[in-house]
């Protein structure tokens, strides 16, 4: 399956003002079997941070995969940046569900991977490392391995390798699935934390209808499959120095909630 090509060549750098993701009727067939994607629209800012929700199985990960150049679409147009999406672009960082350790590797060790492949020299990616680490309050653990890690620890340690690249764009799908409630909230609060330094664009796919409120600035939320973008909502709850616990007590919060929760039900089987 082979990805149409965008208007604009992959060698042409991007023009100021372009939206860091375009797609236009991007779809998804597979031979045999029912569509994947009936057709997504969708326009991401420079800059903005972006939620994706929907029932499960409808192609959200699908469609970030495509957004990394990992996966090929049957029609449409897709651009990042302005150009043809492509994997290994050295201004995306890609964070996967799970943590994807190297469980040989310490934590400095891991998160020095991230540089290492970039071909960064020796030293200055251990320095980079250990203070993407600190950054994460994890700056006494940098010889730890994997298994001498809680499972927050080593989604944090997940976080400080995607964030040590400086990426332009920050592709996280469902970051923090494997945590229970109580950890999940926190790496929130640490996420957010991280994001206010951060300039880039943001694309989550997450199924927690709070967590996509609580760090994006607009939601989207997908249709059952095949899929197509259902609801696009602007979350109206100030600025991005948002207190977790705070928002969830905001009338806002709680309408914004149910009209999510209204759309993704629609798309549910029963």
């Amino acid at each position: 399956m082979n990805a149409v090509t965008a208007a604009v060549p992959s060698g042409v750098a991007s023009v100021p003002g372009t939206p860091a993701v375009f797609a236009e009727q991007v779809r998804l067939s597979v031979a045999g079997a029912p569509d994947i994607l009936a057709g997504i629209d969708l326009t991401v800012g420079d800059g903005e941070f972006i939620a994706i929700v929907g029932p499960s199985g409808c192609g959200k990960t699908t469609f970030l995969n495509m957004v990394a150049g990992l996966q090929g679409y049957t029609s449409g147009i897709l651009q990042v940046a302005g150009r043809v999406p492509k994997a290994g672009r050295r201004d995306s960082a890609y964070a996967l569900a799970r943590d994807a350790l190297l469980p040989w590797r310490d934590a400095l060790g891991n998160v020095e991977l991230a540089l290492q492949v970039r071909g960064v020299e020796r030293s200055e990616r251990r320095a980079r490392a250990a203070e993407a680490l600190h950054k994460v309050g994890l700056g006494d653990a940098l010889d730890r391995h994997p298994a001498q890690l809680s499972q927050g620890m080593r989604q944090r340690v997940a976080l400080a390798r995607t964030f040590v690249t400086e990426p332009r764009l920050l592709i996280l799908d469902e970051p923090f699935a494997a945590l229970d409630a109580q950890t999940r909230i926190r790496m929130q609060e640490l996420l957010l934390d991280l994001l206010r330094q951060f300039s880039g664009t943001m694309i989550i796919v997450t199924h927690d209808i709070a967590e996509a409120i609580t760090l994006a600035d607009r939601v989207v939320v997908f249709s059952r499959r095949p899929a197509e973008v259902t609801a696009i909502y602007d979350v109206k709850l100030g600025a991005r120095d948002r207190k977790t616990t705070e928002l969830r007590a905001d009338p806002e919060f709680g309408r914004l909630f149910e009209q999510v929760w209204s759309d993704i039900e629609k798309g549910f089987d029963l």
